[in-house]
């Protein structure tokens, strides 16, 4: 349980992949830790990755104070401090609050809302999301019914460019070209056309709606309902608000984001292993104008000045960040593995760490795996490298539309013949 995003993937254009849940959703939050092998476990929500300078410092001294010195980038954007002491947690919850990074304690697990990193900066979006973004999270802290939502439940917010569409979220909504918006519901194919005002309220409208069917369930793909009558359901919650839709069919999304380098009036920024100690993470606080952006692929987008880009890139690379977009780091990621999770085998980021060099450009990204669970694995298609029970590797492809090929390696340096055995 120490990742944002679900252990499988659900490819269903239906809902048919119903599911009953037999216990109470523990995803953990500020005010609710995780107890790890490593210590307590906090998951800051921070809708959109957005964060302000002063919250961004907020969030350093936190992990400096209180936890083990590292800030974790999750799959959703979110920020993890790993290595909380015993009875730490109200102090945590007072500083995060003064931070503005608790707006509403009885919502702070369901601002779950992802958004186009580069929206409003490179000139590729069809619109600037924010407004969005800042509606949608203001509604749902009003909404009384939100408060009952999973912490699994996730918002995506996409500009039109696709990326963030293609991340699983159980609410999206994509600007489309003749100016209005697309709602889409879990991995259904048909969407509901919306003008673009209404998009953080329709989104709203959605999730209540999810709300009065979900019985035992926490993402909208787990509901028993036959296709498409879950949009039908949603389309009548809609009209009822005086909100125009009409159904269309979907655009798909992508499942990759900003490659590492300077883009527009800013700085795409790639985190090995989404993992930033308190001086990488004070080198990006000092780059930013303003704010710093979060990304789902374990990265950061910095608005920077194009005067201060050549500088800002020196800077950030010599404290051990990406910058340079034909690196092979985006294509490798870890769940957190050994020592701060019991349930995991192996350490798994010192083993992708290890045979790093063996990914080449181009190929498969790669994501190793502690154990089964797969904590924090990312959409799309890649190879699972997990940690089998009796030590060394199983590597399994996940492709769409291709039947899995498994192989199994028995040292993390070995990686170059398992991935030619299981690509050939």
């Amino acid at each position: 349980m120490l990742a944002a995003m679900s252990t499988a993937d659900l490819r269903s254009s239906s809902q048919a992949t119903a599911a009953t849940r037999d216990r109470g959703d523990a995803c953990p939050g500020t005010l609710r830790l995780h107890a790890a092998d490593d210590g307590a476990l906090a998951r800051i929500r921070v809708p959109g990755g957005v964060l302000t300078v002063p919250q961004a410092q907020a969030l350093v001294d936190v992990a400096e104070r209180l936890g083990d010195g590292e800030l974790h980038l999750t799959s959703r954007g979110n920020v993890q401090v790993r290595g909380l002491g015993d009875g730490c947690g109200g102090e945590l919850a007072e500083l995060l609050d003064a931070a503005g990074l608790l707006p509403s304690r009885g919502h702070e697990r369901v601002r779950n809302i992802v958004a186009s990193p580069l929206s409003g900066l490179d000139g590729q979006g069809l619109l600037d999301v924010r407004p969005w973004l800042t509606a949608l999270d203001a509604a749902l802290c009003a909404s009384e019914a939100a408060r009952a939502l999973s912490g699994r439940f996730l918002f995506a917010l996409d500009d039109g460019r696709g990326d963030v569409a293609g991340l699983g979220a159980d609410v999206t909504v994509r600007a489309s070209a003749d100016g209005g918006a697309e709602l889409g519901l879990g991995s259904a194919e048909e969407a509901l056309r919306i003008a673009a005002e209404e998009a953080p309220r329709a989104a709203l409208v959605a999730a209540e709606a999810f709300l009065d069917r979900a019985r035992g369930v926490w993402r909208v793909d787990e509901l028993a309902l036959p296709e498409g009558e879950f949009l039908d359901l949603v389309g009548r919650r809609l009209a009822d608000e005086g909100i125009g839709h009409e159904r269309c069919a979907r655009d798909s999304g992508r499942t990759d984001g900003p490659p590492p380098g300077a883009v527009g009036t800013g700085l795409s920024v790639h985190v090995p292993l989404g993992r930033l100690t308190g001086r990488q993470w004070r080198e990006l606080i000092g780059t930013a104008e303003g704010e710093m952006r979060l990304t789902p692929w374990s990265g950061v987008v910095l608005p920077t000045p194009r005067a201060q880009a050549v500088e800002a890139l020196a800077r950030l690379v010599a404290a051990g960040l990406v910058t340079d977009p034909g690196s092979i780091w985006p294509l490798i990621g870890a769940c957190i593995g050994r020592p701060g999770c019991a349930k995991s085998r192996a350490d798994v980021q010192a083993d992708a760490t290890e045979a790093r060099e063996a990914v080449g450009p181009g190929g498969l990204p790669l994501y190793w795996s502690g154990c089964e669970r797969r904590c924090g694995h990312p959409r799309g298609d890649r190879i699972d490298v997990v940690a089998a029970p009796g030590g060394g590797y199983l590597l399994s492809t996940a492709v769409a539309g291709q039947e899995p090929r498994t192989t199994t390696m028995d040292h993390p340096l070995r990686l170059a013949a398992a991935l030619a055995a299981i690509t050939a």
